[in-house]
């Protein structure tokens, strides 16, 4: 019997594709749980249609993500933390905190997640940082720790 998959089925097919499943299978499982139907022609329409709705959303997403890359590139955040001798501070600078203040410089919520730190900043100068948007959108922002007090 065939089928178009409607969702991802681990080892039997990707959504959108037709294959060839056992009608029980078909019958039993995959339609009654909403991971495929019948392979008529108005259902390899309807998948037709959501397949492209879902690569134009994600070419949007892709845009959006391009133009913030734009914005973050080259930004330059100022942060202070209190230093010890030399410039070694007594705590350190961590990604949430720069991704918190870029957030504020650039007014779009960044996760913490996406600022890609070895290890916390712990001395006082400046410091490049990568922000890890998508696959191959990486800018770099530059990260200036000031010693207060």
């Amino acid at each position: 019997m065939k089928v178009v998959f409607l969702k991802n089925v681990s080892g039997k097919g990707k959504a959108g594709e037709i294959k060839d499943v056992s009608a029980g299978y078909a019958r039993n499982f995959l339609i009654p749980h909403g991971l495929a139907l019948f392979a008529t022609s108005a259902a390899m329409k309807q998948v037709e249609l959501r397949r492209r709705k879902e690569e134009s959303q994600e070419a949007l997403e892709k845009a959006k993500l391009v133009e913030l890359a734009k914005q973050i590139e080259g930004q330059e955040i100022h942060l202070e933390a209190r230093g010890g001798t030399g410039d070694r501070l007594f705590g350190a600078i961590t990604a949430a905190e720069i991704a918190d203040e870029l957030s504020r410089v650039i007014d779009f919520s960044l996760d913490k997640k996406k600022v890609d730190l070895d290890k916390p900043l712990r001395q006082a100068g400046s410091h490049e940082v990568t922000i890890k948007l998508a696959g191959d959108l990486k800018p770099q922002v530059k990260v200036v720790i000031e010693k207060k007090g």
